[in-house]
């Protein structure tokens, strides 16, 4: 008998101590998968690309539109597959085929359609190696401490942030742009996966924390199905909030250097501001989840997804100082780590964990979608009115509204799944 299966009424379940291993590699895998990777490397390799093949900026970054909406559509299918077939070969296979695919820049012909043909194949092959997938596994292994083991995942992303910059910045100033994409493709083959082959995988029932244990029936997991939550007016609630938010923030946060220079601050300060953004996603990702195991989610996310409002009226004010703009930058921040979390808790929370993976996956549809839209919309308000105010004052509104629809969400179901009354 297991120690899980044979512990006293009463005692603590032990969530870290019998997942801390899935915990460690789900981090790693989403540090160095396909959500991260791209999004942060893009911005250093467009000159390169500029100055060797006369594409434009516009061009090079139509790129990782591409990919962020294929990827986006593909969600529900690999959270599909992840619900059917396990996590761990999803997960995995994913990690090794995003490997495979973006080292492919290191050798790409001087075409355009080349350029985009391989961002389309990192999309086709690259989802499950994101939160879609490895957040499952998390979910299974944790209920009463879950927000902060989502929050300590998806911490992946911010490491990322902090590590891939000057490394990408070191690898082309020392070996070129090609070599530099193949040596970045060996992080998630030479570190990710490997961990993952060891440690990742989804716990045995006995492993089960007795929350989820107890709503299984015959070692099948809780949960709706995808049309009884499509059925769901809170899954529509979660739907439009996150479309709302993460159609303000993406935009906000890639022209974030731009919007900054219109203020006539200098790339020294705007790289200061944007160190601070960074470290404030971490934060927001660590403390959200601690507090989402104690508190009801819509109120913990309340004035974390309000107060970016204030963010944005700020960077549209003419008088923004570089103290102001730090102050922006560290609630957009916040409130992207706080997001990350949230769609993964409440996914789990409401909607229970037996056809997770496509409930998820459609969830992550509008974040993926309107985090890649939404750049575009800022940079062609920007090119059209000759600033950014227009879009910063409607994504205050739109973070508000986001924020406030949750709140129509109600009390967590007594069974996961369990339709709203």
């Amino acid at each position: 008998m297991s120690a899980t299966a044979s512990a006293p009424r009463g005692t603590p379940h032990p969530e870290f101590r019998l997942g801390w291993k899935v915990l460690l590699a789900a981090m790693l895998g989403v540090a160095f998968g396909a959500s991260p990777i791209p999004f942060n490397t893009i911005g250093f390799f467009a000159g390169p690309l500029n100055a060797e093949f006369g594409w434009s900026r516009a061009e090079i970054f139509a790129g990782v539109t591409i990919f962020g909406i294929l990827a986006s559509l593909l969600a529900p299918v690999f959270g599909s597959l992840a619900d059917r077939y396990g996590v761990r070969p999803v997960a995995l296979w994913s990690l090794a085929a995003f490997a495979l695919t973006f080292a492919l820049f290191g050798a790409m012909p001087a075409t355009l359609y080349g350029y985009y043909a391989i961002w389309f194949l990192v999309g086709l092959v690259g989802i499950g190696s994101t939160p879609v997938t490895w957040s499952r596994a998390v979910n299974l292994w944790f209920f009463r401490h879950r927000g902060l083991a989502l929050g300590i995942t998806l911490v992946g992303t911010s490491l990322a942030a902090m590590i891939l910059p000057p490394l990408t910045v070191w690898l082309i100033e020392s070996f070129g742009w090609r070599i530099a994409y193949a040596a970045i493709a060996l992080l998630p083959l030479l570190v990710a996966l490997p961990v993952g082959f060891l440690l990742f995988r989804e716990p045995r029932p006995e492993e089960r924390p007795p929350q989820i244990a107890a709503g299984s029936s015959g070692g099948v997991l809780p949960g709706a199905t995808l049309g009884e939550a499509f059925r769901d007016y809170r899954f529509w609630l979660m739907f439009v909030s996150i479309a709302a938010v993460a159609f303000a923030y993406g935009g906000a946060h890639i022209n974030m250097q731009q919007i900054l220079a219109d203020h006539a601050i200098s790339r020294e300060q705007a790289a200061t501001v944007m160190s601070v953004l960074g470290l404030s996603i971490l934060v927001g990702r660590i403390l959200t989840g601690m507090l989402l195991d104690r508190f009801w989610a819509p109120i913990v996310v309340l004035p974390i997804l309000s107060l970016p409002a204030v963010s944005c009226w700020l960077l549209a004010d003419a008088g923004l100082t570089l103290q102001l703009a730090m102050v922006a930058a560290f609630l957009l921040g916040f409130a992207a780590g706080a997001e990350s979390d949230l769609i993964a808790y409440l996914a789990g929370r409401y909607f229970g964990m037996r056809h997770y993976g496509k409930i998820y996956g459609m969830l992550y549809m509008p974040f993926g979608i309107a985090s890649a839209i939404s750049p575009l919309v800022y940079g062609r308000v920007r090119d059209v009115t000759g600033h950014y105010d227009p879009i910063l004052y409607v994504a205050a509104g739109c973070f508000v509204f986001g924020a406030v629809i949750l709140l129509a969400l109600g009390r967590y179901p007594a069974v996961p799944g369990q339709r709203a009354a």
